[in-house]
């Protein structure tokens, strides 16, 4: 049993789940939700049974998995899961089932419309765990890249705002432009081990280079490809300037489809963040850092004020999102053992509360459906639910548990 591929199992399940819903009939549209749902508590409880075999006591990486995939390049498929892709990995897993519960009738107005929507969340989980597990660069940038085609059509097609085509579409041209960066500088990182003899995609073989002080490399081609990196993570996570595509997508897509993308989603950019920007380039990181706070602090700011001026209330959670997102990065930046825990512990509460809080809005919105303005008038009641604001409140307060400390203190 210890010998089992357990994270290639992990995504594997939700991506051969996504695979078979799509293929059903027509016909078979309640069947595709129940099976959707039953493949989602499966990868649920594959994450439980990793986070209890997880041992913070040993090495930074368990479950370690590699085979050879083109090795002409130095890359490979290798998986591996630290503590804080650990806490991550039980966030996703456990947040797709409600998802899919809350959107189970998303998908009806169409004809393959159940088969398509489940197929299409289940393969967002597949990508993004994938994304949290890899150890190849280039493996992780190629999930990393690809999670935005269904994220795409699940707010261009089955978003109920009539801009939905535009909204998926600035989504997806920002998030792309920020992909195309990132791939320079992710050749440009293979370019220059394979000057120092190196020639890999291997990330803990490159974090060995680095922290041994073997891969010398002029200073402005370091802050160059960190640059790469940062803002490829900064538009998905998103940073304040790079945030603008996040309220449209809120406002037109559907409650599940919104907290798929700031509670699952966005939370690769900011882990991007935490695993490759830091330990990648920690000179670049120290370099860039005060400019880095300074984005982190104006979005802290921006997000809560523009918030406060808004009368929809999918907009609303949108900013106070940016602003949250603002604190996550501050907490990074401040590389500190303390800062990189507290920014774990927060990237988990704000993907529960925003949950807690997105699919409460949702619920308000259906409500209030005939009136003149329905998300103004839910935005409205949603000072006046003593339960919605009770349950998020308590989602906030959910604890978690300390296995992020296992990397954090490893980097400390």
């Amino acid at each position: 049993m210890s010998h089992l591929p357990w994270l290639s199992i992990l995504w594997l399940t939700p991506g051969g789940g996504a695979a078979v819903i799509a293929l059903l009939p027509a016909t078979m549209r309640t069947f595709a939700k129940w099976l959707g749902l039953g493949t989602a508590m499966a990868v649920l409880a594959v994450s439980v049974v990793l986070a209890a075999r997880f041992d913070t006591s040993c090495a930074p990486y368990q479950f370690v998995e590699s085979h050879r995939w083109i090795p002409e390049f130095g890359a490979s498929y290798t998986l591996g899961v630290d503590g804080i892709a650990m806490v991550l990995v039980l966030l996703t897993a456990a947040l797709l089932p409600l998802l899919i519960i809350a959107g189970w009738n998303d998908g009806d107005a169409r004809v393959r419309g159940p088969q398509s929507y489940v197929a299409l969340m289940l393969a967002v989980e597949s990508m993004v765990l994938i994304s949290l597990t890899s150890l190849d660069i280039l493996l992780f940038y190629v999930f990393f890249e690809a999670m935005l085609i269904p994220m795409y059509f699940m707010v261009g097609a089955f978003g109920p705002g009539e801009h939905r085509s535009r909204a998926a579409l600035k989504f997806l041209l920002y998030n792309l432009f920020g992909g195309l960066v990132m791939l320079a500088a992710v050749i440009g990182l293979y370019v220059v081990t394979a000057q120092k003899g190196i020639g890999t995609f291997d990330f803990r073989a490159i974090v060995t280079a680095v922290a041994s002080g073997s891969l010398h490399v002029d200073p402005g081609v370091l802050n160059a490809l960190f640059g790469g990196f940062l803002f490829a993570f900064a538009v998905k996570a998103p940073l304040w300037p790079f945030h603008t595509w996040l309220p449209g997508v809120a406002t037109e897509a559907t409650p599940a489809t919104a907290v798929l993308m700031m509670a699952v989603m966005d939370k690769v950019g900011t882990f991007g963040m935490l695993r490759y920007c830091l330990q990648l380039f920690p000179g670049a990181s120290t370099y860039f850092r005060p400019a880095i706070i300074t984005l982190a602090v104006v979005g802290i700011i921006y997000g809560a004020v523009v918030a406060i001026g808004q009368t929809d209330i999918m907009r609303l959670i949108a900013y106070a999102s940016i602003s949250h997102f603002g604190f996550i990065i501050l907490g990074i930046f401040v590389m500190t053992t303390q800062g990189q825990s507290g920014s774990t512990l927060y990237m988990v509460n704000h993907g529960l509360s925003t949950a807690a809080l997105l699919l409460t809005a949702g619920f308000l919105i259906s409500g209030a459906a005939r009136a003149p303005s329905p998300r103004t008038e839910a935005c409205r009641k949603w000072h006046h639910c003593w339960p919605a604001r009770s349950w998020s409140r308590r989602w906030r307060r959910w604890p978690c548990p300390d296995w992020h400390r296992s990397s954090a203190n490893s980097w400390s």
